[in-house]
């Protein structure tokens, strides 16, 4: 599995791709490449190791419930720009995020000028199945226990157990396969391991 092969993919399915070779390359594009505009964040562990919250604050308004409180989630809904990682990518070109509340993968689909998809190394499967697979079964264990949700695949951290808990947080699957309409879509791919 290569990038070449997955760039190409998202290409012809009509994504804007660009690939770094590590996360502080990545955040230094998104530093220039964002400026003085209304910036929304999703619930993204690799957009906090990047330290973008911080670093786009300084010449842009940024809307992030993880630093701001709750009202921060909506607020983030109407922003120019996006950013969002994804749970699993495959090498064929699919996207795919799992979520409970729904903001973030509503957010991909509707509202802003451009949206920007950060994906580590980590996030890559090569086919479709394979990257539902990750998921399920990798991305949204790790995502409950950091979550501290009351769920079987928190307590065990092995898999997806389709449970019925109050506190399951996955609750809906969006794969996208090509940009949406109006929307520019950018995939950045990092060589490195990045979120979960």
């Amino acid at each position: 599995m290569t990038f070449d092969t997955v760039q190409k993919q998202l290409e012809d399915r009509g994504f804007t791709v660009r690939t770094f070779a590590s996360g502080a390359e990545a955040a230094a594009y998104l530093n220039e490449a964002v400026d003085g505009v209304r910036v929304g964040i999703g619930g993204s562990v690799t957009v906090r190791e990047l330290g973008l919250f911080e670093s786009l604050s300084t010449h842009n308004t940024v809307h992030w419930h993880w630093t701001g409180g709750e009202g921060e989630r909506t607020a983030a809904m109407s922003g120019d720009v996006y950013l969002t990682s994804v749970n699993a990518l495959a090498e064929t070109g699919e996207l795919i995020n799992i979520d409970g509340s729904g903001n973030r993968v509503a957010a991909t689909l509707f509202g802003h000028r451009r949206v920007y998809f950060l994906v580590g190394q980590n996030k890559l499967a090569p086919t479709y199945e394979a990257a539902l697979w990750r998921a399920r079964n990798i991305a949204a264990p790790k995502n409950a226990q950091r979550l501290g949700a009351r769920t079987p695949c928190a307590a065990k951290g092995d898999r997806c157990y389709d449970c019925k808990s109050p506190g399951r947080i996955c609750r809906g699957l969006v794969v996208l396969w090509e940009p949406m309409l109006g929307t520019d879509m950018e995939v950045l791919l990092i060589k490195e391991d990045l979120g979960y």
